[in-house]
């Protein structure tokens, strides 16, 4: 995979995928702001699923988890503009401001599409991207100007942008249940749900009675039996979709569980 990515700040990138496709799942430590100059994404979430592609904009809450599927489309690159909205820089912002966030069970991604203001604001950083010389403030300026343009396009933002809590402790068994697709190490779900990993793993055996590993194969396997044979999905897709790395592992350990490869339920 040739990657590529150039930076005005560690906070603002010009991100590049030139192979044919990328594959990760990822809990996002920061908001962030990105908007599509070519190629597709798709996002998989718990809840819901979304395609994005050309001139789209969406804000990613941070603390969620997904699954990220990057392609090229049309001949040109998986190309994007991202801007990481870090609390340090959200702290500040938010300073002197009269604000008190509701925080929600689960922020969604929020969506702005071919909105001229955002646009406009995240176009003007391309010809930086090109400086070797930067001026000292324009990543400030700039970042500044697009929280801005977020509170005025929707009020409801400042719930999710002003919100400086870390992870509660919540119920195990409901965060696992709904969130199990996600390959992500033990550390990041007992984070997630308000535990130490050695926490995590002691009430993860009290709940399930088995392994956190063991018990992730087999939910995820269970979820791709059912996206193969009622979902008719393709198993290359079904296995990124369910938490694996590779096709060939998700087919022997298909295999090992069902008996049968995945393919032959492929109509």
């Amino acid at each position: 995979m040739e990657y590529q990515a150039r930076y005005i700040t560690k906070d603002i990138k010009l991100s590049s995928y030139e192979d044919k496709f990328f594959k990760s799942d990822i809990m996002f430590d920061e908001h962030m702001l990105v908007w599509f100059l070519s190629g597709e994404t798709k996002i998989v979430q718990a809840d819901a699923t979304y395609i994005f592609g050309k001139g789209d904009i969406f804000l990613i809450p941070r603390n969620q988890l997904a699954t990220i599927i990057n392609y090229p489309k049309d001949g040109e690159p998986h190309k994007t503009v991202v801007m990481h909205l870090s609390l340090e820089i959200l702290k500040n912002f938010y300073a002197g401001k009269n604000i008190n966030p509701q925080p929600k069970d689960s922020p969604k991604i929020f969506c702005f599409n071919d909105h001229p203001l955002l646009e406009s604001c995240l176009a003007s950083l391309i010809p930086y991207f090109e400086m070797k010389d930067i001026p000292v403030d324009i990543a400030s300026i700039k970042i500044t100007e697009a929280i801005s343009i977020l509170r005025t396009l929707n009020q409801e933002i400042d719930h999710v942008l002003a919100n400086f809590e870390e992870p509660g402790k919540i119920n195990l068994v409901d965060y696992m249940e709904k969130n199990f697709m996600f390959n992500l190490p033990l550390e990041k779900f007992g984070y997630l749900t308000g535990r130490s990993l050695t926490t995590f793993k002691r009430d993860f055996k009290k709940a399930f009675t088995m392994t956190p590993q063991r018990w992730l194969t087999h939910k995820r396997l269970e979820l791709a039996y059912y996206q193969l044979t009622e979902k008719k999905k393709r198993p290359l897709e079904v296995c990124y979709e369910v938490g694996f790395e590779n096709l060939s592992h998700f087919s022997f350990a298909f295999k090992k569980q069902f008996g049968i490869a995945p393919s032959s339920l492929v109509p």
